[in-house]
């Protein structure tokens, strides 16, 4: 039961690195198609998932049923801001928004250059650490910051969300899979062109 309590991240120790090592694992999305699975607390939902760059700089995060039924459609001004231009009924909850919004700032790398991010290592691993508005974002490398393992966005006691982000291809990853740990939810996306 104290295993359960335990922080993960108390026994990292700081050490001198640099935090910016972790931008060149920054996915850089033009346009990528991704077959999706999306499992949340006994519901599926299965479609595909358009990341594009806009030409305003914005980035659009576009999830839609094989049948061409939009379930969101978001994006990420370049001023920081966060935009829903469409969401279905049932997922139109600000607890919702929130959490996907959450998620896939975690796997853009938004809120890398903020001030207050740390170097931490334990276990063989470097963790590059970025205060979030609430919580901290992980980004998880080798030793010589040469591998992203993964990254997680954790609160003050414990991991909330991991994300991997697998296989890149001229900076766009093939693979990426994001795990709620609080709750059942999990997004799988696969690219479907190169």
């Amino acid at each position: 039961m104290l295993a359960g309590c335990s922080r993960p991240y108390k026994d990292l120790t700081v050490f001198r690195g640099d935090p910016g090592c972790v931008q060149q694992f920054r996915p850089r999305f033009t346009s990528a198609l991704y077959k999706t699975q999306v499992d949340v607390v006994g519901n599926h939902l299965s479609g595909l998932l358009v990341i594009k760059m806009m030409p305003d700089s914005s980035t659009r995060v576009v999830f839609a049923s094989e049948m061409g039924l939009t379930f969101f459609d978001f994006a990420f001004l370049p001023d920081g801001q966060f935009k829903v231009y469409q969401i279905i009924k049932k997922m139109n909850k600000k607890a919702v928004i929130k959490t996907l919004r959450k998620d896939f700032e975690l796997i853009l790398f938004q809120h890398t250059g903020l001030a207050g991010e740390r170097t931490l290592e334990g276990g063989g691993l470097h963790y590059y650490a970025f205060p979030q508005e609430k919580g901290i974002n992980y980004y998880i490398t080798d030793t010589g910051c040469t591998h992203l393992i993964r990254a997680e966005k954790a609160s003050a006691t414990k991991t909330v969300v991991e994300a991997v982000l697998l296989n890149y291809s001229n900076g766009v990853p093939d693979s990426i899979g994001i795990t709620h740990k609080n709750f059942h939810f999990t997004i799988s996306l696969k690219r479907l062109e190169k």
